[in-house]
């Protein structure tokens, strides 16, 4: 019998090398089963191949020589409906999309049936750093940007899209990502940021499937619930959908 005093649970699953499109599509299935209350708060923590994704803030002098050329990089080429401008996702990076109730977790005071967009993000923030940390990398924040820094260089971007009242999109956090990628955009539309990666600040022998349970207990933390594994109810909908291929 569960305890009703126990926090509620953020269920999490690690999904491996997941194609950009097919997460995008499956975030927006179990968004729509959290707004209809038939799953609990839950996290997918991943990899994408290599793909440039383009915000709602997002400006074409942001794309560097443009879409066609970062296509003939080997990339895709996503414009998607988070918050941000433009960044890049590939192997060696933790991805983790939290699709949360967000007035469960952070009501507004005067309208609780609203959540807190702000102390959300500052939330994710926190749990970036707290990852960071455990594996002996120093991060803050760099006001009035988003995301985790290294000094000037961001070491984890967040964007991400409130609808109805659930969150989707999320965080991405440099593990051993190839950097070179960025060099061809400008990352966040942010023009004097450099990009990191816990690899470059010296931590070692991490993989982003290795590092995902980390990072999903410090998002359960921030967000005030307790990290469990996936229930039947989420499974179903995580695996109707094409095949994931298993990250290397």
């Amino acid at each position: 019998m569960s305890d009703p005093a126990a926090p509620p649970p953020l269920r999490h699953r690690w999904l491996g090398l997941v194609d950009y499109s097919e997460a995008w599509t499956l975030q927006r299935r179990l968004a729509a089963a959290r707004r209809d209350g038939a799953i609990d708060d839950c996290v997918l923590l991943l990899e994408h191949p290599p793909v440039y994704t383009m915000g709602r803030n997002g400006r074409t002098e942001h794309l560097g020589r443009g879409p066609g050329h970062l296509r003939s990089l080997g990339a895709a080429f996503c414009e998607v409906d988070r918050g941000g401008s433009v960044t890049y996702h590939g192997p060696g990076q933790l991805v983790a999309y939290p699709v949360v109730l967000l007035a469960a977790a952070f009501p507004i005071a005067e309208h609780p049936e609203h959540g807190d967009v702000v102390r959300y993000l500052r939330a994710l923030e926190a749990a970036l750093m707290a990852t960071a940390a455990a594996v002996g990398v120093a991060a803050d924040r760099r006001p009035p940007y988003t995301g985790a820094w290294v000094g000037s260089a961001k070491l984890a971007a967040i964007g991400v899209k409130l609808a109805g009242g659930v969150t989707t999109h999320g965080v991405a956090l440099n593990v051993t990502t190839e950097l070179s990628w960025f060099s061809h955009i400008v990352p966040c539309g942010i023009e004097d940021a450099g990009v990191t990666s816990l690899e470059r600040e010296g931590s070692a022998d991490l993989t982003p499937e290795n590092l995902a349970p980390l990072l999903a207990g410090h998002l359960a933390a921030v967000l005030g619930r307790r990290l469990d594994g996936c229930d039947d109810r989420l499974m179903s909908l995580i695996e109707d959908r094409p095949a994931v291929t298993t990250a290397a």
